[in-house]
């Protein structure tokens, strides 16, 4: 059981990383919406394009998905894929709660390694001047990282009843 002052210190990490995730999903999406419409004009209207822009709106998709992912596992709305919750009591699904949390936090450690060993590839191979693009694939491992968190989180706190939003 975690001591009132730490439990209390945890939640308080837990709403600010939810405040930033939430600021970042936000200003990443703005940013995809206006790139990709100042895309449409500058083709429609101008006959070109802006460079890079394609790429760019790629990148941001994933950064859109994964601040949305880790904001997902932060309200307990991830997908899920057990069939057997549907048939669980509550008092059997809270004492399964902490096990499958830290299954999940395995897996996504296993994946951010494995987003850090592609990054690390995709800048060493990366040619000098296409450097830039690959530090905004640095989202994976990151996106992954904030998973991580996420469910340690939720594992070392423990079931919690939250309002809908």
């Amino acid at each position: 059981m975690l001591s009132i002052p730490f439990r209390t210190n945890l939640l308080r990490f837990q709403r600010l990383l939810t405040r930033v995730e939430t600021a970042l999903a936000g200003l990443s999406l703005l940013l995809l919406v206006t790139l990709t419409l100042a895309q449409i004009i500058a083709r429609n209207m101008f006959e070109s394009g802006l460079p890079m822009a394609d790429a760019i709106t790629r990148q941001l998709v994933l950064y859109v998905t994964f601040f949305g992912a880790a904001l997902a596992a932060d309200a307990q709305r991830h997908i899920r894929i057990d069939v057997v919750s549907a048939w669980l009591s509550h008092d059997s699904l809270d004492r399964l709660y902490r096990p499958l949390h830290a299954l999940a936090g395995v897996i996504c450690i296993i994946l951010t390694q494995a987003a850090v060993r592609f990054w690390i590839d995709e800048w060493d191979y990366a040619a000098p001047n296409e450097r830039w693009e690959a530090l905004f694939t640095l989202i994976l491992p990151v996106g992954f990282g904030l998973l991580v968190l996420h469910f340690l989180l939720a594992f070392m706190l423990g079931p919690q009843r939250r309002r809908p939003r």
